[in-house]
């Protein structure tokens, strides 16, 4: 359950407090376009962690620990996809 809202925050953080921004658009070359894909890259990897916030929510829930490598799976893609898409949006 920890290492879920772990990266639910490192997630978080990358996407909504800018973290993302400065690692991948830092570079100034054109900033506002790396942004708007980076924008992109952002939704569809929230695709993923709209399912791992889901999995780790109904795995607290209802006390089921089978749910959580669902959602530690799902962070982990969550995360992989706002990496390389930050790679290819450079």
């Amino acid at each position: 359950m920890v290492a879920s809202l772990l990266l639910a925050a490192l997630w978080g953080l990358s996407v909504f407090a800018g973290w993302g921004l400065e690692a991948f658009c830092s570079d100034g070359e054109s900033r506002k376009a790396c942004a708007q894909r980076l924008d992109m890259v952002s939704t569809v990897s929230g695709l993923f962690a709209v399912i791992a916030a889901s999995a780790t929510v109904a795995a607290w829930l209802t006390r089921r620990a089978g749910l959580l490598p669902v959602a530690l799976v799902a962070w982990v893609v969550a995360e992989g996809v706002l990496f390389v898409g930050g790679m290819a949006a450079q």
